[in-house]
């Protein structure tokens, strides 16, 4: 068990890295008594979103386009040159003693990329537990089994195909805990509905994770929920029985949806967005910025200039925060959803009431 304290906004973290679990305190007093207030950050990321993909290979034939799925990175058309190595390890230098957990991603399938093995190896000899999502198409046996020995978990994307069924047997037989990441959009729905109610999640994974759909790069605005469709009301009240909660997760991107739609789960299992507070997402070009959906990097801070700390602690991701501090003053639950994404607030699930409170999100 890992344990970090946070000196300057007086909290206590502990982080087991066989298992996963992850706790956090409250804000502690000068006596070491618990406050009863939540954190509202934190003095370091403790989990540090990863792009080493700069390209996807398998853009050019659409795989995205084709499992209707619309990549928020834009892989059919941006062509960037992959992290290097000496890049990433010195992001990894900088994490240690304070980033529990590291996500590779990017712009393309983080097991395509050319120092794959080497990636994952410097990050669990720096006592940092690395994850990873993938379409799957290009995993092999092999690849399955450096993923088993160095990560704690892996996702695959639902594309809706043979190569994702086969991903996740290959991740199944090599050991590895393996999710499924479902992008949940208007598009998507109905599929998402019928998966729940029919409890067809593939069998052997730990959860099906939903992942709200954003208009950012491919994403297209007609395909954000919307918070009148019946159906979205559905979906989400789904989650008021127990056992679909044991077979589903959520990005925190949903929060506001599950607060105003599925009025059984404690609230003390949801956690808000974590851009900026206790998260952070780097570019294969070493941008640092609070959220890997700030595709126009309003908030980027260069990591060539400035270190992970200092970029952590300027005026940029403060400005991110203040959105944060600054949504729904009067709504008695905004520490449960801090007001939503800053990033795309029409998204925001928001607008119903919820134990008599109505909390709307005009911004």
């Amino acid at each position: 068990m890992h344990k970090f304290k946070d000196h300057t906004y007086g909290f206590k973290t502990q982080f087991d890295p066989g298992t996963g679990l992850y706790i956090r305190s409250n804000v502690l007093d000068e006596n070491g008594k618990d406050s009863g207030v939540e954190p509202f950050m934190a003095e370091m990321p403790h989990l540090l979103d990863i792009g080493i993909m700069g390209h996807c290979i398998h853009g050019a034939s659409g795989l995205c386009v084709q499992a209707g799925v619309q990549c928020y990175q834009d892989g059919l058309n941006i062509n960037q040159p992959n992290m290097p190595l000496r890049d990433y390890q010195g992001i990894i230098d900088q994490c240690k003693g304070a980033v529990c957990q590291v996500a590779l991603g990017g712009r393309g399938d983080p097991d395509m990329h050319e120092d794959f093995e080497a990636l994952l190896a410097y990050t669990r000899e720096a006592g940092i537990v690395p994850n990873m999502t993938t379409s799957g198409y290009g995993l092999t046996p092999q690849k399955a089994r450096w993923i088993r020995q160095y990560c704690g978990a892996a996702a695959v994307s639902w594309y809706r195909s043979e190569y994702t069924d086969k991903a996740i047997n290959l991740l199944l037989d090599a050991g590895v805990h393996t999710n499924v990441h479902f992008v949940l959009g208007r598009q998507s729905l109905e599929e998402a509905i019928a998966i729940i109610e029919g409890k067809k999640i593939p069998p052997g994974i730990g959860r099906m994770i939903f992942l709200l759909h954003k208009p950012v790069g491919l994403g297209q605005k007609r395909n954000v929920l919307d918070i009148l469709d019946p159906r979205v009301r559905h979906f989400f009240s789904l989650f008021n029985d127990a056992d679909n909660c044991r077979i589903a997760g959520f990005d925190s991107c949903c929060v506001p949806g599950l607060l105003n739609m599925a009025l059984k789960i404690h609230t003390a299992s949801m956690e808000p967005c974590e851009g900026g507070r206790f998260s952070a997402y780097v570019t294969p070009d070493l941008q640092l910025l609070p959220c890997s959906f700030d595709q126009k990097q309003r908030w980027g801070v260069s990591l060539r200039n400035l270190s992970l700390r200092e970029a952590w602690n300027s005026d940029q991701f403060e400005a991110f925060r203040n959105v944060m501090r600054a949504r729904c003053p009067d709504c008695t639950l905004k520490e449960y959803c801090l007001g939503g994404c800053p990033v795309v607030p029409e998204i925001v699930l928001c607008g119903m009431i919820r134990g008599g409170n109505k909390n709307e999100n005009q911004d």
